[in-house]
């Protein structure tokens, strides 16, 4: 699944930002957003669905299973998903997917924003890497069975899954850290950049009652069926009571997991990498403990039942029901010992640790060197595009914000003048209230614009003189974009005060509203 914003072709022209970054870097919030959800219940255009038909076409031409097409809640954002696949093939025909999803557009005269968060306010979007496991036969092994033999082969594959997740969250985060999605995680309709897994209450609940119910032992046939869990009526789950949810990175959806973190902009081989590695990993671990029991002389269901118990208990803290939105998660992840790496280069870091290279190492997908590479890169990327984004800033700054607000300014000058000098004192502060109130305001944020400008390219030129990519990185994190909200602020409050004659751009409300 992959989520989108389309805009006007000749609109998207005239934003050098967007053009350049994928997102608008500054732009007042219109007075509609999506708090009505109009769009999101709405009808889609008649416009946007000739887009829609001719893209479906053309991916099924490729092969690529096109199933779903809606409206998403933000104004002008969409949805589409193809049918499920093996990952290999998925993750190709999700390259390709994009690639013809913007072909496609530029003939309806569209523009395809594929950038996690291309408008501040509004809901960013992101992709849904749905991800099961499957025998080469096609038994999906993390679909409840009908008895309770099936149901111990699920909640094996189903709590090894959150055990890796708890073990590994860390390289999960990294896997979707980029400049780009640092905008979406955490914001309130994206999952928050602390890694959980939601599986419902029901679910939870089965697995409180197994870590404490299991018994030693050899089990009667009576108590293999109900194991006091009802795990035979494991089947009567219902989809919905876990899909509730959309605040969770890492949800189970009734017979797979969802990963709602990656970006909509990602290449979903690099987070896929990441998450069979891990699981791989612990199956084999699984395995090893499991088969060290039975050699002790426990029976086979008694070692497996046990064995997931005692995972249950070790990858209990990284289960949460709540809301991932709200301040309360963040403190409780903190108190659970969670982490929170916010940005692209502390999670990067992380993910540096010697473990984690091993890990790649060991099961034969990256070499030492191979793996440090792919994070230079990745570290790289990221300061790129942050760098480019605030040569952006300064250029449309300088270029086109500041000449418009003086140009203003003059105007507003030439009013006052002549007004002053038809009325007398008094009276031309009464009725010049309103022009020298604009003209003050106008001055103080281009003042506090030029500095925060000035502050923000000194801190440019420091960063670029780092070599190591960490640092560099870094640098370009805490003392770059920084001062790129405060930026935006100010051209934001000048856009509200300007002529709108005057004003070099298309707003937000014309990018947004433009069928």
């Amino acid at each position: 699944m992959v989520e989108y914003f389309l805009i006007d072709s000749a609109l998207y022209n005239a934003r050098p930002d967007i053009m350049m970054t994928g997102r608008a870097l500054f732009g007042h919030k219109p007075a509609k957003g999506q708090q009505l959800d109009d769009h999101y219940f709405g009808t889609i255009s008649d416009r946007v669905t000739a887009f829609m038909r001719d893209f479906e076409k053309q991916s099924l031409r490729l092969g690529i299973p096109v199933k779903t097409r809606h409206n998403e809640v933000a104004p002008n954002q969409f949805e589409c998903a193809p049918i499920f696949e093996e990952t290999n093939l998925a993750v190709d025909h999700n390259l390709l997917l994009m690639d013809v999803m913007e072909k496609v557009a530029d003939e309806h005269n569209f523009k395809v924003l594929l950038h996690e968060k291309p408008f501040a306010g509004l809901n960013g979007s992101g992709k849904h890497n749905n991800w099961s496991l499957s025998t080469n036969t096609g038994v999906n092994l993390l679909q409840p069975g009908k008895n309770p033999k099936e149901n111990i082969r699920f909640l094996t594959f189903f709590v090894n899954t959150i055990k890796a997740i708890h073990d590994y969250s860390d390289i999960l985060r990294s896997s979707i850290a980029t400049a780009s999605n640092d905008h979406r995680l955490g914001g309130h309709e994206a999952p928050p950049a602390i890694i959980s897994v939601f599986i419902g209450q029901q679910l939870t609940k089965m697995l409180d009652d197994l870590e404490k119910n299991v018994k030693s032992g050899t089990m009667t046939p009576d108590e293999k069926t109900a194991l006091k869990l009802n795990i035979g009526k494991i089947p009567e789950l219902m989809l919905d009571n876990t899909d509730r949810n959309r605040t969770s990175p890492f949800a189970f959806t009734g017979n797979k997991f969802e990963f709602r973190a990656v970006g909509s902009t990602a290449n979903c081989a690099t987070p896929m990498i990441a998450l069979n590695t891990i699981i791989a990993k612990q199956l084999q671990e699984f395995k090893k403990s499991t088969d060290a029991r039975i050699k002790k002389g426990e029976k086979k269901d008694m070692a497996l039942l046990k064995e997931i118990q005692k995972l249950i208990k070790e990858s209990k803290i990284i289960r949460f029901e709540g809301n991932g939105y709200g301040e309360e998660w963040v403190k409780e992840a903190a108190k659970r010992g969670l982490s929170n790496l916010k940005d692209t280069p502390r999670a990067v870091q992380k993910v540096s640790e010697k473990k984690y290279v091993d890990l790649f190492s060991e099961m034969g997908i990256f070499t030492e060197v191979e793996y440090h590479a792919r994070q230079e890169i990745q570290l790289e990327m990221y300061q790129l595009q942050i760098q480019i984004e605030g040569r952006m800033l300064g250029d449309l700054a300088q270029n086109h914000i500041i000449p418009a607000a003086v140009k203003y300014q003059n105007l507003l000058l030439e009013n006052v003048t002549g007004m002053k000098s038809i009325f007398s004192e008094k009276e031309f502060k009464t009725n010049c209230y309103t022009q020298l109130s604009i003209l003050g305001e106008v001055s103080t944020h281009l003042t506090a614009l030029k500095k925060n400008l000035e502050t923000m390219l000194d801190m440019r030129k420091k960063a670029n003189k780092i070599e190591d990519p960490f640092k560099k990185a870094v640098a370009y994190c805490d003392t770059v974009k920084v001062h790129f909200d405060q930026i935006a602020y100010h051209v934001n409050k000048l856009e509200i005060l300007i002529d709108d004659s005057l004003w070099p751009m298309p707003k937000l409300r014309e990018l947004l509203f433009t069928k």
